[in-house]
């Protein structure tokens, strides 16, 4: 069974807890992107070029101990590692899809156009 990291300290409320678990700047990110599917750990750094590989891989570490991302190594050389969503993970797809719509929306409202948008136009 995953761990969590409410050891001491239980949440006051079913949103604390939830929030907790995917609380910080690159958490929700990291779980959207893997709505793709399985990704290499260099694939995934690709989609989020603001984050360092030592934080992107505490990052993961975390949601693995939480128990919604699946860590695959390959008994090769060079070391191949995938990440996926595990079951749990999934049931959050529907509120990462609504919280990226809504992100969308709100950057759309002031006139800004998020960088992976940027980088599409310039590749056509």
């Amino acid at each position: 069974m995953p761990r969590t990291r409410f050891s001491d300290d239980l949440p006051g409320c079913a949103m604390e807890a939830g929030a907790a678990i995917i609380a910080g700047k690159w958490k929700g990110v990291i779980l959207f992107h893997l709505l793709e599917g399985q990704l290499r750990f260099n694939q995934l750094h690709r989609h989020m070029p603001g984050i360092t590989p030592r934080l992107l891989t505490k990052q993961l570490r975390e949601l693995e101990e939480d128990g919604l991302v699946l860590r695959t190594v390959h008994p090769v050389v060079p070391p191949h590692v995938d990440y996926e969503l595990t079951e749990e993970a999934l049931l959050l797809a529907p509120l990462l899809r609504d919280l990226n719509e809504w992100g969308k929306q709100w950057l759309a409202r002031r006139g800004i156009t998020p960088l992976n948008e940027l980088t599409e136009a310039a590749d056509s």
